[in-house]
């Protein structure tokens, strides 16, 4: 009975891409491990900005970063 946590920043993911997770996530494991779509549980948080941190810093500090460099 696999369990998959998905976790992504909150921006903006439409119920269909989260809806194209679900699906393929399950079916790399039905393909790779043979397991039962049926007891398979796929999980997606949301993750405020805020609340994600990359590299020492918040996401949008981050991100801001990176932009600055290149």
């Amino acid at each position: 009975m696999p369990y998959v946590n998905i976790k992504i920043t909150r921006e903006g993911a439409t119920a269909a891409q989260k809806s194209e997770l679900i699906s393929g996530v399950t079916q790399l494991l039905v393909d790779v491990l043979d397991k039962n779509p049926a007891t398979t549980f796929v999980v997606i948080d949301e993750v405020a900005l805020e609340d994600w941190g990359v590299g020492g810093l918040p996401v949008e500090d981050y991100r801001q970063s990176l932009k600055s460099q290149g």
